[in-house]
């Protein structure tokens, strides 16, 4: 990793020198992240797009001649940090909206602080929990999981598979991901013949895979997990010689997960945003743009692959930028208001934004992918 996020705050403001003028009012803006802990894969690519992003921004002048002034917490993936960062922020940073948390255990545990106190809350986490029911002050960038199990369960549909088997890491997005997969699988024709939690650190699945594999009923596995751990049932399969197709969620969007699971991440099939494969799509595509900018912006940078999790925080930032730039800083409500009709093009998806939908994005959003040479590639059917 060429850079950490100190685990206390980041504090970002650009020269004033560097922008031309003697002086600026700040606008300040939080952040909650899993710049450590066992989620950092995420958190660590959401701090550095952050970082990227608002010195760029103060670069150029800020926004409408307010700089950025950016305070970055590290939450480490623990609720009980996420809730004492956020009263940090909003009672004594007095900040214009937080940005985050990575964790959808963290985003729920702080949704009421920032609903009560009228603080904007643009969460880089995924359940469609966050969203539903709508709370006025909170949005999010990422896809819906819900959404993403849909994907999952259309394309095994049209594959055949009509018996499947569900693990889950323990985690909040882990648990809520297995809760859809079960509730929406009878649509699909598609029957869970078992389903299973494991530790997040846990090291083994082995007897799973045989107890599985031995049913002699399962046609398809779905793995949904965010921690590296997500890893060690590909692994397992593998091992056990069981050649069944292995579905992982969204959460598998960073090549550090491919690197760390090595040849038995080959051929496995999840949903993505289009961030992975933004320099081969057409060039009518209205999000190539965007995608291949912060894309090739990121890798110089950072020195390292982008992912769908910066991807949610560029998001998350340029939403909220978007709306500042139309309606200035002066009224927390208007900016509010913006944001809940926007339209957005953004590395998620196309966002549309309603008072009803506060996530934005259907499951147009997704792309299926898969795992080709060590590399993420879309999925083709042979």
């Amino acid at each position: 990793m060429k850079r950490s996020v100190s685990k206390i705050a980041v504090v970002l403001l650009s020269c004033i020198a560097l922008c031309g003028v003697a002086s600026a009012n700040t606008l300040k803006i939080g952040a909650i992240l899993s710049v450590s802990g066992p989620t950092a894969f995420l958190g660590v690519p959401e701090a550095n797009t952050l970082e990227m992003l608002v010195e760029s921004i103060n670069a150029r002048g800020g926004i409408n001649g307010e700089m950025i002034e950016l305070i970055i917490k590290d939450s480490a993936g623990q609720k009980e940090k996420a809730v004492s960062y956020a009263k940090q922020l909003i009672e004594e940073e007095k900040v214009f909206a937080i940005l985050g948390p990575t964790r959808t255990g963290s985003t729920m545990a702080i949704k009421g602080l920032c609903e009560k106190s009228e603080t904007l809350l643009i969460s880089c986490a995924s359940s469609k929990m966050i969203v539903d029911p709508v709370a006025r002050f909170v949005y999010k960038s990422p896809q819906n999981d819900s959404l993403a199990v849909r994907k999952i369960l259309e394309h095994m549909q049209k594959n055949n598979i009509s018996k499947i088997g569900v693990a889950a890491g323990g985690t909040g997005f882990g648990k809520l991901g297995k809760m859809f997969t079960e509730e929406l699988a009878p649509e699909y024709g598609i029957t869970v013949i078992s389903s299973e939690v494991y530790a997040p650190n846990v090291t083994d699945l082995s007897s799973l895979v045989a107890k599985w594999k031995g049913t002699g009923e399962i046609e398809a596995v779905i793995n949904w997990s965010i921690v590296p751990a997500q890893t060690i049932l590909a692994k397992n399969m593998r091992q056990a010689n069981w050649d069944v197709p292995l579905y992982l969620s969204h959460g598998f969007g960073n090549i550090k997960y491919v690197e760390v699971g090595g040849k038995a991440m080959e051929g496995v099939i999840f949903p993505a945003g289009r961030l992975l494969i933004a320099e081969t799509l057409d060039d009518s595509n209205p999000q190539k743009k965007v995608l291949v900018e912060y894309k090739q912006d990121y890798e110089a940078k950072f020195s390292e692959p982008v992912s769908t999790f910066g991807g949610h925080a560029y998001d998350a930032m340029m939403i909220l930028v978007q709306a500042l730039e139309e309606v200035g800083v002066a009224d927390k409500m208007k900016v509010r208001e913006n944001i809940e009709n926007m339209s957005f093009v953004g590395t998620g998806g196309i966002f549309q934004f309603t008072p009803e939908d506060h996530s934005g994005l259907d499951i147009n959003a997704f792309e299926m992918m898969t795992v080709k040479d060590g590399k993420f590639v879309q999925y083709r059917e042979n």
